[in-house]
């Protein structure tokens, strides 16, 4: 099943998700949808607040960044995940979002996390991701604590796409994928 992408302006993007208990849904039938979801709009990352469930799980398949740097895909399925650890070391790199069509830009984040979580069989891992699948990661895991790439963004940058913002906030986008335009925007 496709989901449509929860846009900017939805409150559920600000809200930090909950856990999952283990039974409590089918976590391979949801991180499929989420897959196919993803794959459909062109991402390499989905979280579960951008399909508008509020649950600490999302998806990642860095594989078509991956290829055009000559590197390995990484795929994963994290459910209830933790950031346990992270490198001091920062770098900045131009990020993009789903849920915010046509807006990018540079956010600094570490270089290398250790993340705890399990996967779509409850098996739990801990893992050591640095590069893009620690970016990924750090940017789906935002989303699940009610986090955009947009609140990194500060000073002038942040001005300067403050009104990409309010357009979409307005219904003035263009995405090539199906969305859900937020309630407030409809009544208008």
């Amino acid at each position: 099943m496709i989901y449509p992408i929860i846009l900017y302006g939805d409150p559920i993007l600000k809200k930090p998700s909950e856990d999952i208990v283990p039974g409590s849904l089918d976590v391979k039938t949801l991180s499929d949808d989420m897959f196919q979801t993803m794959y459909q709009a062109s991402g390499v990352g989905l979280a579960a607040p951008q399909i508008g469930k509020n649950l600490r799980m999302f998806v990642i398949d860095s594989t078509p960044m991956d290829e055009d740097e000559g590197n390995e895909g990484f795929k994963r399925v994290f459910i209830n995940p933790t950031i346990v650890g992270f490198e001091e070391e920062e770098q900045a790199f131009e990020e993009g979002c789903l849920s915010i069509p046509g807006v990018r830009a540079d956010v600094v984040r570490p270089t290398k996390i250790k993340i705890k979580y399990f996967d779509e069989n409850w098996q739990e891992h801990i893992d050591l991701l640095e590069g893009l699948p620690a970016r990924i990661v750090q940017h789906e895991y935002d989303h699940i604590e009610g986090i955009l790439f947009t609140d990194h963004v500060k000073g002038l940058k942040k001005r300067l796409i403050k009104s990409k913002l309010n357009n979409i906030s307005k219904g003035q986008f263009e995405a090539n994928y199906k969305v859900k335009i937020p309630a407030k925007i409809l009544k208008k």
